[in-house]
């Protein structure tokens, strides 16, 4: 996805911890990784706001008067972002990078990286929760928020806690009730309010730790050829003749290539990281559509419905 990251005078608008290694072909400023949120979102160069100006047009008078629609722009460059209604309230990225202060001053969390894609239109600050687990020897889970602030029309702002599995870069989905809501979105027709975030996300080693019975469950369970199939064809669904869809092909291909097929070999939790591994690296037309479906798409959900349906057929 580096080529959807924004250059401004030839630099990438992007900064990471150097703990984290240098994503995205070493663009960007690289930051000790005790740096604040606020010293990330400055060496990112988004440390900018967005203004909301009226749109105006010309009579056939010559007069210039107003045409009821409303630009956001960008405070630096003037540049406008996007078009968008007067009842629209921009969320500063200020905001963005201030919701993970407390967590940071406290110790929970470490800033990972940040940066502007698609011309300004679209922020990301992304934070690594001080509670990940390892199972199975050497199969590492750990934790991340990501704040999501996209200052384009029809776009939501998004937070959400999101576990990945070190060895194939998956990001983990798993219901864990009404209770344990994993995200939050806030539309722009209401102010963004981060203490309501902060209380849906309800992030501490709690969460971490249920994670981590999940795994070790799915884990403990073995899986043999029949009912994986049966597996995949319940998550991706099957054609008219019980055959697998192209989805579950792809998933049954990987079950023993896949990285961290060492990890539990055979299992329910084998089974279920070969569903994370194609939304995640294999599913998307393009590098930018994997990414969002990683972190926020569409497949989100269907790796909570792969979970459920991978925890009942283990019970079984």
């Amino acid at each position: 996805m580096s080529h959807e990251l924004e250059m401004v005078n030839g630099a990438a608008q992007m900064a990471y911890t150097i703990d984290d290694g240098k994503p995205w072909h070493k663009l960007g400023v690289a930051l000790d990784p005790t740096c604040t949120p606020q010293e990330m979102m400055k060496a990112a160069g988004l440390d900018w706001t967005v203004e909301k100006r009226e749109n105006f047009h010309r009579n056939m008078d010559g007069e210039f008067v107003k045409s009821g629609n409303v630009s956001l722009i960008r405070s630096t460059d003037s540049k406008i972002l996007t078009q968008i209604s007067d009842s629209w309230n921009p969320v500063q990225n200020s905001e963005a990078f201030d919701f993970f202060t407390e967590f940071c001053k406290a110790g929970d969390m470490t800033m990972n990286s940040a940066g502007s894609l698609f011309d300004g239109k679209k922020i990301w600050a992304l934070a690594k929760v001080a509670s990940d687990f390892t199972v199975f020897g050497d199969d590492r889970v750990e934790g991340y928020l990501l704040f999501s602030n996209p200052h384009q029309y029809g776009q939501c702002v998004d937070v959400r806690f999101t576990p990945i599995r070190v060895v194939c870069n998956n990001t983990l989905s798993m219901s864990l009730g009404q209770e344990a809501k994993h995200f939050a979105r806030f539309n722009h027709t209401k102010e963004f309010d981060s203490a309501l975030a902060k209380e849906i996300l309800g992030i501490s080693t709690v969460r971490m730790e249920e994670y981590k019975e999940v795994a070790e469950f799915l884990g403990s369970k073995q899986i043999n050829d029949a009912k994986y199939k049966e597996f995949l064809g319940k998550v991706f669904g099957t054609t008219k003749d019980g055959e697998l869809k192209r989805n579950g092909k792809l998933a049954y291909e990987v079950f023993e290539t896949q990285p961290g097929a060492e990890f539990a070999r055979g299992s329910f939790w084998q089974a279920l990281n070969s569903v994370t591994y194609i939304t995640d690296h294999q599913l998307g037309r393009s590098a930018h559509k994997r990414v969002d479906n990683m972190w926020i798409g569409g497949v989100q959900r269907q790796k909570i419905k792969a979970v459920e349906i991978a925890l009942q057929m283990a019970k079984a």
